[in-house]
This record gives structure tokens, C-alpha cells and sequence, in this order.
């Protein structure tokens, strides 16, 4: 069978990587000629909305995924109508606005952050009375890894928030004074079955994702929390593939930040520390297979490698450690790979931690 996948960057690359083991072939649609995912698929180089590439794209496919959550969604129904797409491009749509997805939250009962939205600046006055200070000024669209907003601490904020991203689709949201960042990792097949990984812990960087913690310390009911308000939105969506909610905790109540129809970074360390990748789950899913035991095989650390690389043997010599590069040229900023750490306890771990990182 080949699958066809919107976006060739690590995440392409690892489903990719996923399928040779169940003798899955893969094609990519990428317009950038060194997407790293052509190393593991055929690449085709095309812009996501030419449909003469989406035409010699599709042909012989036998289902289409996607990677990242900016592919337009007219592309996704475009291909729906010729090979099944999975997830529906109905979750596209509500992720690609960061409103829309504020209002299918609070739709389905999933508690979220205070918020006004923001098109003009009388909007911008009024979110901004609404909501209160601090507070963090958004564009609905298209932003990722702390890109794309600004946080107003004061009222000496307010004008050059406003100069940064006025003129376009904002939305303001409560600054949540939160105890931990978590996410939550479920799959939903296409006769409706679910499984969800642990519920983990997130520990980012200047707004990118730096470690995540699986299981997540200390979690107790959280688990149960998560995993119903995640399981409200694979229902509600008719969810094909594995979707990933991101929260806030606050004491015993989860907030949702925002949510991600595809693979996820907080879900790499299942590569090893799982019985059943995300990646190979996702596979299952949208392909109509029996999905995969989601237990964790003990405990296990993602970390990511932002910017520039570890010396490679260093990692290599670590008990407990798996290395994974995404073929990327660094750059700051740039995920260029990640290591799983993993051990039997979460004692072992922290020790595994503590060796790899010196």
C-alpha cells in the first residue's frame, strides 16, 4: 500500500520510518526540495495548492495523511474526493484558527483560558478589559514554537503589542498562571476505537518544546481528565489518526491551550519508550488496522536538540539513550533531532538524565 503525505519535514520522515517495518510505502508533497523526509519517501516538490501537483501527487495513493496542521484545507477536501484523507479536514479547519478551536473546546466541555478576539483596535480595548493584564496577544492563524505573539505584562505593553501584530486576525488570551504544562496523545481509528498514551509532562524553551516527561510525575486524576476531554474531541470530529491536546495545569483542572491533528512532538519518546509508537498507531489508524497496545514500556525523557547537535558518540555512550537526526543543515531555533532517554524507573531515569546531560 502507499500513503501519501502532506509535508515532508521529521515528523513525515518518522511515520515514513514507522511504515517500512509493515511494508507501507510513502510519498511526499513538499515544495521544498530538502525536505528531509525524501531520504525515507518519494518526494514530489509542489506547493499545496497547485493542483496540477496535487493531481500527479494523488495519483495511485491508496490514503492521504498530513504532518503539520498548516495544509490548507481546501487541499485536504480536494484530495477527499479522490483517496480517503485522514484526519477529516473538518479538524484542519477548526485547528487552523486559533478561535475556532477556543470555541470547539468550550462546545465539547473543555475548559479553556479567558479570551476576547481581536480584529480591530476598538476589539483590541475591549479583549483587553475583558481579559485583564497579563495577558498574551495571538495571530489565529499560523503560529507555532512561541511564534506569532506577544505577552502584555503591563498597560506599558499594550501600544507595542499592538504595533507588532495588529492589522490581521488576533486573539487575546489570559496570561494562566500555570503550576505545569502536559499533553495528552489519543488515537481513534476508523470504526471509532481509541487508545491514549500517557498523559506528560512539557518543559519548553524560549516557547519551543525542550523536554518531555512520560509518564508525567505525579499526575493522579489528571490522567482520567485528559483522557475525557480528548476523547470528547476524537468523537465529536469523527477523528481518523492520532490528535494531541496541549494543557495548562491548575491545581486539579486542566486548561486546554491548543490542540494539533497529527503526530506530535511530546509523543517521539513512544518510538522506544511505548509498546506501540504514535507514529506506527497512526499508520493503523488511518490505513483501518487494529490499533496498538499504548502502554509505556517503563519511563522515558524526549529531549529535543534544538539548533545545533550533541557530539554523536557522547549520546551513543549513554546506557538508555536513542538517537534520532532529521538530516537538517542547523540553524538556531531548528529541531535537528531529539533523544529518547529511557529506564525501567523513574529513579533510573533521572539518573540516565543526569549522565546524559553532564
Amino acid at each position: 500500500m502507499r500513503i501519501g503525505i502532506l509535508g515532508g519535514g521529521q515528523l513525515g520522515r518518522m511515520i515514513a520510518l514507522a511504515g517500512v517495518p509493515l511494508n507501507l510505502s510513502f510519498r511526499v508533497l513538499d515544495p521544498s526540495r530538502a525536505a528531509c523526509a525524501a531520504a525515507v519517501a518519494e518526494h514530489h516538490v509542489g506547493e499545496y495548492e497547485d493542483y496540477a501537483a496535487l493531481a500527479d501527487f494523488v495519483a495511485g495513493l491508496d490514503v492521504v495523511t498530513y504532518e503539520f496542521e498548516n495544509v490548507p484545507v481546501e487541499t485536504a477536501r480536494w484530495l477527499s474526493l479522490r483517496v480517503p484523507v485522514f484526519p477529516p479536514p473538518e479538524a484542519l479547519e477548526v485547528a487552523h484558527d486559533r478561535l475556532a478551536e477556543k470555541l470547539f473546546f468550550t462546545r465539547i466541555g473543555i475548559p479553556v483560558p479567558a479570551y476576547g478576539p481581536v480584529t480591530t483596535r476598538q476589539d483590541y480595548d475591549d479583549a483587553i478589559r475583558k481579559v485583564g493584564l497579563p495577558a498574551v496577544l495571538k495571530t489565529r492563524r499560523f503560529g507555532y514554537d512561541g511564534k506569532g505573539q506577544t505577552v502584555l505584562r503591563t498597560d506599558a505593553d499594550i501600544e507595542p503589542a499592538w504595533t507588532l501584530l495588529g492589522g490581521r486576525p488576533l486573539i487575546l488570551e489570559q496570561f494562566v498562571k500555570f503550576e505545569r504544562e502536559m499533553s495528552l496523545l489519543g488515537v481513534r481509528g476508523r470504526e471509532g476505537e481509541q487508545r491514549f498514551y500517557p498523559l506528560v509532562e512539557n518543559r519548553h524553551r524560549d516557547g519551543i518544546l525542550h523536554q518531555s516527561l512520560a509518564p508525567a510525575p505525579d499526575r493522579g486524576s489528571l490522567h482520567e481528565l485528559a483522557e475525557k476531554y480528548v476523547g470528547a474531541a476524537l468523537s465529536t470530529l469523527s477523528y481518523v489518526g492520532v490528535l494531541a491536546i496541549e494543557f495548562f495545569v491548575v491545581g486539579d483542572s486542566l486548561l486546554a491551550n491548543e490542540m494539533a491533528p497529527r503526530v506530535h512532538n511530546s509523543g517521539h519518546w513512544t518510538i522506544e519508550g511505548a509498546v506501540t509508537s504514535q507514529f506506527e498507531n497512526h499508520l493503523r489508524a488511518v490505513l483501518g488496522w487494529p490499533l496498538g497496545d499504548t502502554s509505556p514500556r517503563g519511563f522515558s525523557a524526549m529531549v529535543n536538540l534544538i539548533g545545533q547537535l550533541p557530539q554523536r558518540e557522547a549520546v551513543l555512550a549513554t546506557a538508555g539513550a536513542h538517537l534520532h537526526l532529521y538530516g537538517k543543515t542547523p540553524r538556531p531555533g531548528r529541531k535537528l533531532g531529539h533523544v529518547t532517554l529511557t529506564a525501567d524507573t523513574r529513579e533510573g531515569l533521572a539518573e540516565v538524565m543526569r549522565r546524559w546531560q553532564g
